[in-house]
């Protein structure tokens, strides 16, 4: 069932506003390379976590289809090694948790690295999710009707998944990612993930076929109205971080430990 309504959560609003930075920078920006967004969203965590650069939302797309698996997921038991290596399909881990994924072509990755709080502390990693969701649901009603955040941190219209998101936090920073399908090859998941062996209850154990969907939008609307959720102001991402991305993709996203095929 759904985790909330974002219509009947109206008055959590003036909460939620307090709750985030007010000023935002958000920049369009996809690196070479999986491994290297990957990389550059744990810098952008850092950076914020080290007071060094204020909050931060990144938008990103990667051309080629690739899957990336939550930080404690078993590659085995979640993704068909054997269709991804068929395909030639890059399998990488990242810093976060939650489930497996599918990136590629008309899938919107979004990251958000945050100042953590102490009132975010307080409210502890579920209620700050809901908090953070019912921002994004209310701000994608506009080119999507009935959206509703369900399970833990899943946007979904009528039941079906359209994102799915996770988080990692520090100790003075959050980094909450996720992805939006609005123009994906859906038969891509199941080829790619198995049935997943965590699933929410509102899922009711449909295959990803009957379960996900994409929404009716363009990717510049979607990032027109995320931004406006976050009231963020474009910027440039800083050409260090991309330099210590790339350094720790090489160092860490490309080892053994972090890259199952690639």
């Amino acid at each position: 069932m759904p985790l909330f309504d974002p219509i009947a959560s109206q008055a959590a609003v003036p909460l939620g506003d307090s709750l985030w930075p007010a000023s935002v920078r958000w920049f369009d920006l996809t690196l070479p390379g999986l491994a290297q967004n990957l990389a550059l969203d744990e810098v952008l965590l850092t950076d914020v976590d080290e007071d060094a650069s204020p909050a931060v939302l990144r938008f990103w797309e990667v051309p080629g289809y690739c899957v990336v698996l939550g930080r404690s997921n078993r590659a085995e038991a979640e993704v068909d090694l054997e269709a991804c290596r068929a395909d030639g399909v890059p399998v990488l881990r990242r810093s976060s948790g939650g489930g497996a994924v599918v990136l590629g072509p008309g899938c919107l990755a979004f990251s958000l690295a945050l100042p953590l709080t102490d009132a975010q502390r307080a409210l502890g990693v579920a209620a700050l999710t809901r908090e953070l969701m019912n921002r994004m649901a209310l701000a994608l009603r506009t080119v999507t009707p009935g959206v509703t955040a369900c399970g833990t941190s899943d946007l979904a219209a009528g039941s079906r998944k359209f994102s799915g998101n996770a988080q990692r936090w520090l100790s003075k920073a959050l980094l909450h990612h996720g992805t939006i399908l609005y123009r994906f090859d859906l038969p891509r998941m199941a080829r790619y993930l198995r049935q997943p062996s965590r699933q929410p209850d509102y899922r009711s154990g449909r295959g990803h076929a009957e379960f996900v969907m994409n929404v009716e939008s363009t990717r510049g609307s979607l990032l027109q109205l995320i931004a406006e959720a976050w009231q963020a102001t474009p910027a440039e991402c800083d050409p260090l971080a991309v330099d210590r991305a790339r350094q720790l993709s090489d160092l860490k996203y490309s080892s053994a430990d972090w890259s199952i095929l690639l």
